[in-house]
């Protein structure tokens, strides 16, 4: 039987976001997308975490003792803040479609600090050449091509890359699709790659293997970071990576923000600025002290 923090689900509180988010309600699509796994997710989550508890009856003790537990099994701190975060969102979209009149306040253990791994070009190349599978080399090639998240790339399909424009429309026609995707260019690395892996699909995703859609890359892509030799790296970096490379080389804020699909440009401003070439340059100019200025008393 399942448990919550406060112990065993008996009965089971029907959530209202599972049952508007249920699978037979759900677009029939020959693969659900991601959002529509995250809503399923996100309801099992409140369950585990509150159990029969209506959301209000959830109080900040009841998050806690999910922490607590969680920690118990060795869960890291940023996943449970992650875990927590998705209950957070599936009470917001309960009270989104009037199911809740009101969410309670859903505390989270601080969100850790994390290191940017930002890849040079040479060490971007040598990841790229580290994958031993077409379908992962195809995948990094894109993930540093657009900038893209890895849901995207993975949900992309043929459809949606078109060649006679150069564009590669990662948005899904949705309405549900939480983070920004943006329409990208096609790029000298990303067009080759995108030519020579078209006559070949067996499936309608760009990236597949064996005749079936990959959910995920995580193990090629660690064992193609091993091979390459370029130590520890995430597979999000790779877009911070792209971010950087693009702002360092002097590209406007605002199209990195827009090639990066971020709602708003002060995402992109407060995450990113500090890598432009003469950031903060106009202030620090004024800091000459050598000589005393004239007329200063």
């Amino acid at each position: 039987m399942p448990e919550t923090a406060l112990g065993p689900i008996d009965p089971p509180y029907p959530m209202p976001a599972q049952s508007c988010a249920s699978r037979d309600e759900l677009p029939q699509t020959p693969r659900p997308t991601r959002c529509h796994t995250w809503c399923t997710c996100s309801g099992r989550r409140y369950r585990l975490v509150v159990g029969n508890l209506r959301p209000d009856q959830i109080t900040r003790e009841h998050c806690r003792a999910y922490d607590a537990k969680r920690r118990r099994k060795g869960i890291t701190q940023g996943s449970v803040h992650t875990e927590l975060g998705y209950l957070r969102s599936t009470l917001k979209l309960a009270q989104k479609v009037n199911l809740v009149d009101r969410i309670p306040d859903i505390w989270r253990p601080a969100k850790p600090h994390t290191d940017k791994r930002i890849l040079t070009q040479e060490e971007g190349a040598a990841l790229i050449r580290g994958a031993a599978e077409p379908h992962t080399r195809l995948a990094l090639t894109l993930l540093l091509g657009t900038a893209g998240r890895i849901g995207p790339i993975l949900d992309l399909t043929w459809d949606r890359v078109d060649f006679e424009t150069g564009i590669i429309h990662l948005p899904l026609n949705d309405s549900v699709t939480r983070k920004g995707r943006a329409r990208v260019p096609t790029n000298a690395m990303t067009r080759p790659a995108l030519e020579a892996a078209r006559p070949a699909a067996l499936t309608d995703n760009v990236i597949e293997y064996g005749g079936q859609p990959v959910r995920s890359i995580r193990r090629s892509f660690t064992a193609a970071a091993k091979r390459s030799g370029i130590g520890h790296v995430r597979i999000h970096d790779l877009r911070h990576t792209v971010a950087v490379t693009m702002i360092s080389a002097g590209a406007p804020v605002a199209l990195v923000s827009q090639i990066l699909g971020h709602s708003n440009l002060s995402v992109t401003v407060s995450t990113y600025a500090r890598y432009q070439p003469d950031y903060m340059l106009e202030g620090v100019q004024h800091l000459d002290f050598s000589e005393p200025r004239k007329g200063r008393g």
